[in-house]
């Protein structure tokens, strides 16, 4: 009997995280901004070290994170918060919105629930 073809991927998240299922920061959205520290990259795991370098070029989001790493955005939150923990990484919140454009942004939505209301 063979085993199933997406066993591996079932398993892979876990072996990374070292069984954790949760970060150990809450400080991440999938737009939070990651950017590598100077520091070097020192005895890291195979993907911790990726993260690190992928950081170096410049801010990378959780999301862009997971993804260059194919891995779950979850999975990615645990390896960011552990290198964050160790002062591999720095986290960035995303810029606050111009107000020009956050008047243009509402004036938007409400022409959208404008135009629903009027739909319904």
């Amino acid at each position: 009997m063979t085993p199933p073809r997406n066993r591996k991927a079932l398993v892979r998240p876990h072996v990374v995280t070292a069984g954790r299922a949760r970060p150990s920061r809450n400080i991440f959205d999938l737009v939070t901004l990651v950017i590598a520290t100077s520091g070097g990259v020192g005895p890291l795991t195979p993907e911790k070290r990726r993260i690190v370098t992928l950081c170096q070029g410049g801010a990378l989001s959780v999301a862009e994170v997971a993804g260059h790493l194919d891995l779950p955005p979850s999975v990615a939150k645990v390896l960011l918060s552990d290198l964050v923990d160790s002062g591999h990484i720095t986290t960035r919140a995303n810029a606050p919105a111009d107000p020009a454009d956050r008047s243009a942004h509402e004036r938007l939505l409400r022409e959208v629930l404008d135009g629903l209301r009027a739909r319904l």
